[in-house]
């Protein structure tokens, strides 16, 4: 049996903007043992949420602890059925032909953390407030939103002004959770859902703990306390596993693997993922407004061996990953040339280039150095700056004051970034905009799908952005732990169904 005590030497770090998802093959033995209701899931993550306000404060580190887990919406996505959007808070929905009206029914016997009843007020209000203030993260995903109403105790309607095929989609994020009407709860400090688990405490720099709500309408969490455990340096989380203190490690450095697989104590599980990481361009600043030297940039990177120095992780060529509606294989569009990317930077009047990279100091410095010697063979001088998330948040995201960045935008169906010129990465094309406003605005799937795949081979086409590798990442599941998730566990952690075995 794993110890699982709590590590003192995990640092404090950012919550991330790692802004899903076939069934990953499971090779994992049953665990030995019987269940244990009373036993402490302790997980080892990475990124920690600056704070515990998921409607008001970005970073994936927020979703990935807190919605499934203690926040829930009228639906959610299942990461091991293709992302299948399936009933929480609602037990059925319907929407009407035009594809403007959905009508929710909610689930009988929930109960807040803090004892009362969720009522159709509490739906009604947490939408609605979400689509008026714009401070809540993913407000945008309910400006579409013409009226939301319940015509009865047991019913939601919430009307569209015009169609939008993603919208159910996005009720399973952030803009889709539910509140309690009138709350006074602390939510940078605590928590008050309606999930399996409720927050029992946070210490900063370390971990949450959560424990298991026994007031919950479903089945009950499998464990009784679950501790995730933020260690965000790799050789210390590896450590940590070795060492017995954790029964799961997310993200396990592929060059460490060998040293979990050693104890005998883990198995190694590979999810599938939307994480895509991106090498921003600064599109709306001199020198990257021009094509010809971003496409320079990209020919000057050889993914085949980027992915070989980082020991996992599959090609990208374009900005929809193959788990989103509207993915094409445009591998085919762009390859290795640094020959043709010196000489389009001497027609771009660009030679003996001078850019920086601003990175997160969360990601190895392997990507860093392998872009410092690719860019350098084709006489691009990169200065690399790392920056914690914070001022990476500031200075990128928020002022957009960068050249380069690289960032893992992990989330799901967030094409929409591209049709949004006030987005970070500058970039603004009208055609794409069109594109994304009809795949949106249909009820046909597939012409939605081929719409956004039109769109993409635009946005790779004008190599608005490198999409250095598609994430694989690695989880080391403990040989006494039973019904881990498999996919976008850095979305999504649901650990409800998760049990830990006894000796």
């Amino acid at each position: 049996m794993l110890r699982r005590t709590a590590l003192a030497t995990s640092a404090l770090l950012i919550g991330a903007l790692l802004l899903t998802s076939c069934t990953g093959t499971d090779t994992s033995p049953a665990p030995t043992g019987e269940a244990d209701p009373n036993a402490t899931l302790t997980v080892g993550l990475s990124l920690e949420p600056t704070n515990l306000d998921i409607r008001h404060t970005s970073g994936a580190a927020l979703e990935q602890a807190l919605i499934d887990n203690v926040y829930q919406g009228l639906v959610t996505r299942n990461g091991d059925e293709n992302n299948a959007i399936v009933p929480a808070l609602s037990t059925a929905w319907t929407i009407s032909p035009d594809g403007l009206t959905y009508t929710f029914t909610l689930r009988e016997g929930v109960t807040f953390h803090d004892g009362s009843a969720l009522t159709a007020d509490d739906v009604v209000t947490s939408l609605q407030t979400t689509k008026d203030d714009a401070t809540i993260q993913n407000s945008a995903d309910l400006a579409n939103v013409a009226s939301i109403s319940s015509p009865d105790a047991s019913t939601v309607v919430v009307t569209l002004a015009q169609p939008n095929i993603d919208f159910l989609f996005a009720l399973t994020g952030r803009a889709g959770l539910i509140f309690k009407n009138g709350d006074t709860t602390n939510f940078q400090t605590s928590a008050n859902g309606t999930g399996p688990f409720r927050v029992e405490s946070r210490n900063v720099g370390q971990s949450v703990t959560l424990a298991r709500y026994d007031g919950y309408w479903g089945d009950k969490a499998g464990v009784a306390e679950v501790v995730l455990d933020y260690i965000p340096d790799r050789n210390a989380a590896v450590n940590a596993a070795v060492a017995g203190d954790l029964d799961v490690q997310l993200e396990v450095d592929p060059e460490l693997r060998g040293q979990i697989d050693g104890t005998n104590n883990f198995t190694i599980d590979s999810g599938l993922t939307t994480d895509k990481g991106t090498l921003a361009f600064n599109n709306a600043k001199a020198p990257l407004n021009d094509q010809r030297v971003r496409e320079a940039l990209r020919l000057a990177i050889d993914h085949d061996a980027l992915i070989q120095t980082l020991g996992s992780g599959e090609t990208l060529s374009g900005p929809i990953p193959p788990l989103d509606p509207g993915y094409e294989d445009l591998s085919g569009s762009i390859s290795y040339n640094p020959d043709r990317a010196r000489e389009l930077l001497a027609q771009a009047g660009a030679e003996n280039l001078n850019l920086t990279l601003t990175i997160p100091n969360v990601y190895p410095g392997s990507i860093s150095t392998f872009l410092v010697s690719s860019f350098a063979d084709v006489g691009v001088t990169l200065q690399v700056k790392q920056v914690d998330f914070t001022a990476w948040l500031q200075d990128v995201y928020t002022n957009k004051d960068y050249d380069l960045s690289f960032v893992r935008h992990v989330e799901a169906r967030d094409f929409g970034n591209w049709a949004n010129p006030s987005y970070y990465f500058g970039y603004d094309n009208a055609e794409v905009q069109g594109l994304y406003a009809q795949a949106l605005a249909t009820t046909d799937e597939q012409q939605s799908s081929d719409l956004l795949a039109e769109a993409a081979r635009i946005v790779s086409d004008d190599d608005a952005a490198d999409w250095l590798f598609l994430s694989t990442p690695l989880t080391a599941v403990g040989t006494n732990v039973a019904n881990f998730p498999k996919n976008s566990l850095n979305v999504r952690l649901p650990l409800s169904a998760v049990t830990v075995a006894s000796e």
